[in-house]
């Protein structure tokens, strides 16, 4: 096997990468740096991953090819000695109402087989207890535990009679057809107000019958409340428009099935009980307290099951999620909660000689949570496989027994592989990262004084216990605690919303819904490009859309052609009339100082900048982006395709001139190198110099360090969150805060402030 023992690759040109060539070891941690855009996911995903999975797929067949994801080839010379890779990437884990955390991790399924087999009175096997299978599932909900309700009655004026128009509903409407066939029925008074309606003349109209089940009373009229159902839940739009079904959707209402409550499961499957409980309230347990009951648990029947079952929940509970339960919906977990979840889903695995590759596996944790994820990366090696870490954080880096630090910059000037070695080299090395690993951040000297307060009183939404607080004015303010402590409850769910009127949220969520929106769409600078290379051309502006005149004839201006197939998904290639480019060739043979309006889109806003420098418009924008940390991305990037944080700082440069506002910004580090931590620092501090107020949720110690005001929810996380345990200044905090963030806080400040008074 000698010889095998690293991953060989020569001649890397893929992205911005100059030609690079890496002999990567395997079985260790291997740690890859730089800034954002530098090149560190074309080698690990872009390259590793990508042609791992397709030499995979290629082992398949013809038929299980064709329906496998499509990997194209890099662009690399050579490169030898892959293994099989596992991807443990940041995408949300999405699912549909019947997924949660205990089917996506396969708990749910032990606790039911243990249920199966020790539950009292016996109900059956494993299946009995599936909100997914007929056995198990509530008749009423069919397994949802929610049920659609439409709320008609806001919808009817009380005051007004049938042919004054009492219902004020698009079809419904005085005149509409529906409205005469209603009114020609005559099964209900059209002269008498809704107010003084009958209990049966109410069901006539809402039903179309005596009573809300009973037979229909004429063929043409089965209620109003039966048409909206249609219409709005079973989405049959056949007799309505698409957009007017949307804007009803106000009406459509989620409540807790009346039947199960909420439970999922039938009668039968939640009468039978494990140490005392039934199976759903084990499922509403935070792991903590599931862990203490199942170890109650002695019956030797069950023992292989209950070991696996703790087992599974401590490693939950050790990278930081002790704060879950078994019926989280999974599309409610964040990025970081999807990436830990199936960390410790591959943690269980017994597989070996793997390479487990993870894009920034701190995201969304507090540093003590860091630390027992960086425990799980360890065990991963020890096991006999090669880790892979795309990251930004000290403590992650820290612990590798490799760095591979590229660099220097972002885009055209990033690419090269600056650095190789152990970490303790990279601190000497003198690259950017070596630097910023180094360098300690003091705590700020002069914190602003807040101008005033705005209230919080009484909060107890989600885990928030009756929490009161005074959020500062005129400062900047992050707000602390580890994961699942409330602090998204407390600012997010509470404070924006009862200020909803000045707050402006600039999260991680998508822009957009459309796959057409760009940094140049979003931004608004894309309008003023059109016109410069319609003026340069003299011809219609509207030829460089590829929304309008300027797209390809063949694709439409999707760059894509989808083929349905009967039986099988349908397949999307690329449109070889435009090669994806979107624009039809007219458009394409106009100039703008050399550039055609497709080179002009694939330009880095930092190049673009200088192309555009005399257009005020333009590189105000661009200016912007540049700002907020995204110099390398291209005008034209799909959004959709970008990170939570690069979309976040997309949505940031849009309001970098505006004064007056409260910004709430959700881990707006998310993605950054260290270097860049400073740089988004500094232009939060010029939103507040501007006169804004900025509230920053986060986790990132450094940016602690040049807060204002610190407000630390906790002390821990769930059921033993929920509090404000500190507020004040950093120094504060760290002089006198008895806090995990506060220990924390400390521990960073070693070497730089442990000298008497600081």
């Amino acid at each position: 096997m000698a010889g095998q023992d690293k991953i060989i690759i020569q001649g890397l040109k893929q992205n911005n990468l100059k030609n690079v060539s890496l002999e990567i070891p395997k079985g260790k941690i291997v740690v890859f740096t730089g800034v954002s855009g530098s090149g560190k996911s074309s080698i690990v995903f872009d390259t590793i991953a990508a042609e791992s999975q397709r030499q995979m797929n290629e082992t398949y067949t013809a038929f299980m090819r064709g329906r496998l994801p499509k990997y194209e080839k890099p662009r690399v010379e050579r490169i030898d000695n892959l293994s099989a890779s596992v991807i443990v990437d940041q995408s949300r884990l999405g699912g549909n109402a019947r997924s949660t955390v205990g089917t996506i991790s396969d708990l749910y399924a032990a606790l039911r087989l243990l249920y199966s087999r020790i539950g009292t009175p016996y109900v059956g096997t494993a299946s009995y207890f599936s909100f997914n299978d007929p056995n198990g599932m509530c008749p009423e909900c069919s397994g949802i535990g929610k049920v659609m309700t439409i709320d008609i009655e806001g919808r009817i004026d009380p005051e007004k009679t049938w042919n004054e128009g009492m219902a004020d509903l698009p079809a419904f409407h005085v005149g509409n057809w529906y409205w005469k066939q209603y009114a020609e029925a005559g099964i209900f008074p059209l002269d008498k107000k809704w107010k003084d309606f009958t209990e049966t003349e109410r069901n006539r109209l809402l039903y179309g019958a005596d009573t809300p089940d009973g037979p229909r009373l004429h063929k043409k009229v089965d209620g109003v409340s039966h048409y909206l159902h249609r219409m709005l839940i079973n989405r049959d739009t056949s007799n309505l428009k698409e957009a007017s079904v949307k804007r009803l959707m106000y009406l459509v209402e989620e409540r807790p099935c009346p039947v199960c409550k909420g439970k999922r499961l039938n009668a039968a499957a939640l009468s039978c009980k494990v140490a005392g409980y039934s199976i759903d309230q084990m499922c509403e347990m935070e792991f903590t307290q599931l862990v203490s009951v199942l170890k109650t648990i002695d019956d030797p029947r069950a023992q292989t099951i209950v070991d696996a079952l703790v087992a599974s929940l401590t490693r939950m509970i050790d990278i930081g999620l002790p704060y879950l339960s078994m019926n989280r919906e999974s599309a409610s977990l964040s990025g970081g909660e999807a990436q830990r979840l199936k960390l410790v889903r591959y943690m269980g695995s017994s597989l070996t000689g793997m390479t487990y590759i993870f894009d920034e596996p701190s995201t969304g944790m507090h540093p003590r949570d860091v630390f027992r994820m960086t425990k799980l990366l360890r065990d991963l090696r020890d096991r006999g496989n090669t880790v892979l870490v795309v990251e930004h954080d000290k403590d992650v880096i820290s612990i590798a027994d490799e760095v591979i630090d590229v660099g220097p910059l972002a885009g055209k000037n990033g690419g090269q592989i600056l650095f190789q070695g152990s970490y303790q080299a990279l601190l000497r090395s003198g690259t950017l990262t070596g630097k910023a690993m180094g360098e300690k951040i003091p705590v700020k000297a002069h914190p602003r004084t807040p101008r005033e307060f705005l209230p919080i009183r009484n909060a107890r939404i989600h885990n928030l216990k009756n929490v009161s607080v005074d959020i500062p004015l005129g400062v900047l303010t992050v707000v602390t605690g580890v994961a699942g402590s409330g602090k998204s409850s407390l600012i997010r769910d509470v404070f924006a919303k009862q200020y909803e009127d000045r707050v402006v949220l600039v999260d991680q969520s998508p822009v957009t819904a459309t796959g057409r929106s760009t940094p140049a769409t979003f931004l608004g600078f894309f309008d003023e490009i059109r016109k410069v290379m319609g003026a340069e051309n003299g011809v219609d502006a509207a030829l460089f859309s590829f929304n309008s005149k300027g797209a390809c004839p063949v694709c439409k201006g999707r760059g894509a052609i989808v083929t349905e197939l009967v039986f099988m998904d349908p397949v999307t290639t690329v449109c070889e009339a435009c090669d994806g480019k979107r624009y039809s060739e007219q458009a394409l043979s106009f100039r703008y100082h050399g550039k055609n309006i497709v080179e002009i889109l694939a330009m880095s806003a930092e190049d673009a900048y200088e192309f555009f420098r005399e257009n005020r418009k333009i590189s105000k924008a661009l200016r912007a982006m540049i700002e907020v940390g995204l110099p390398y991305l291209s005008l034209g990037q799909p959004l959709s395709t970008l990170s939570g944080g690069e979309r976040q700082r997309v949505k940031l440069a849009k309001y970098l001139d505006q004064k007056g506002n409260i910004y709430v910004l959700d881990e707006p580090t998310t993605g950054l190198h260290a270097s860049d931590v400073k740089n988004i620092m500094a232009l939060l501090d010029g939103f507040v110099t501007r006169g804004n107020t900025v509230i920053v949720i986060e986790h990132n110690l450094d940016v602690m360090k040049q807060a204002d005001y610190l407000i630390d929810v906790g002390p821990d996380g769930g059921t033993q969150g929920g509090e404000i345990v500190f507020a004040g200044t950093p120094r504060e905090m760290i002089d006198h805060g008895q806090t995990i963030t506060a220990e924390y806080l400390r521990r960073s400040m070693v070497k730089i402030d442990d000298t008497p008074g600081g």
